[in-house]
């Protein structure tokens, strides 16, 4: 039977003895090691460097990490929606000022007139207001002040928004026009 710690040297058979202990002093900081590279490797958040908290650390990398974080939270929060900007003209008319004899016809000639006033709003927006004033002055007091307002131009296209009874005499008409539309009218004016 052969024994694998015997050697065989020239003379004759030696029995080697060696010991099975050996040390572990090396395994408590090398899992140490371990465990403190896999903790803050987790915890990174970005670009940002752990290793630049020493010495060498700037201001400036602090700072792109903060940039980074805001444009990141913002472009969770504020999702991406083409927004088509639009003018909204709104009219008001009274239903007992209108001239007919029915009650459902004054309702529709209110609805008519809040809506060509609403026309008359978008109008002003889209192509201005031309405003006159005259005002007379004697021993420098006010004797007379007129203002007179006039609108000239040309709507294609409002959308009606809505159509909507206010109190119990009164209608609104809300009236729209998309940036698209009002590149179209201002062609058609400049031509």
């Amino acid at each position: 039977m052969h024994d694998p710690l015997q050697t065989r040297n020239g003379e004759g058979t030696v029995l080697q003895n060696q010991s099975t202990s050996f040390s572990l002093s090396w395994v408590k900081p090398a899992a140490t090691g371990i465990v403190l590279a896999v903790s803050l490797g987790g915890c990174q958040i970005g670009n940002f460097d752990f290793g630049s908290l020493g010495v060498g650390s700037t201001a400036s990398t602090q700072s792109d990490d903060v940039q980074s974080a805001v444009q990141a939270s913002a472009a969770i929060s504020q999702p991406k929606v083409k927004v088509v900007p639009t003018i909204t003209g709104m009219g008001y008319a009274s239903i007992s000022s209108q001239p007919a004899k029915s009650v459902n016809q004054r309702r529709l000639m209110a609805i008519r007139a809040a809506r060509l006033e609403a026309m008359r709003n978008l109008t002003e927006q889209v192509h201005g207001i031309k405003v006159n004033s005259r005002t007379t002055i004697i021993d420098a007091i006010v004797q007379n002040d007129s203002l007179r307002a006039t609108v000239d131009g040309l709507i294609i296209g409002a959308k009606t928004v809505r159509i909507n009874p206010v109190g119990a005499d009164t209608y609104e008409v809300v009236l729209e026009l998309d940036q698209a539309l009002i590149n179209n009218i201002m062609k058609a004016a400049r031509s």
